[in-house]
């Protein structure tokens, strides 16, 4: 399933990805993304315009694939990442923004990612969802 979401700035479309089946063999529906909004910021690094997204249905999805999992390998420093990481990418495949700590699915109304100031959004974004414990990746089409 996907949407066209236009923005200040042009169109992007977005893409929803599958996730894998729990370890009570649950059927999952695909997440529905959408664009919250977009917020100008700045660090030390320059200025930016941040993309936000929600997953409307994110209480279809179990608290289990979002659990701290220190026995799978660290994100950086973090020991306690979650168990499925959290990928945005645009068309060309590109990595734009990660996330590896999500602590439950009611997280999932945080996910983002950001260009300079200035610069052109890609025309197109997805997610992966990447299942370490099996190892699995379920990106949208």
């Amino acid at each position: 399933m996907f949407g066209r979401l236009i923005t200040a700035l042009g169109a992007i479309m977005v893409f929803a990805a599958g996730l894998p089946s729990t370890a009570a063999e649950q059927s999952l529906p695909n997440p529905n993304i959408e664009l919250l909004n977009t917020e100008a910021y700045s660090t030390s690094e320059g200025k930016f315009i941040r993309y936000r997204f929600d997953v409307p249905n994110k209480t279809s999805f179990p608290a289990d694939l979002f659990l701290a999992s220190p026995g799978l390998p660290p994100c950086g420093t973090n020991a306690n990442a979650s168990r499925s990481w959290v990928d945005v990418f645009d068309a060309k495949g590109t990595r734009l923004y990660g996330f590896c700590a999500l602590g439950s699915p009611a997280e999932l109304d945080s996910i983002w990612f950001a260009v300079p100031e200035g610069a052109p959004p890609p025309s197109a974004v997805y997610i992966e969802i990447w299942d370490r414990l099996t190892n699995k990746r379920y990106r949208s089409n």
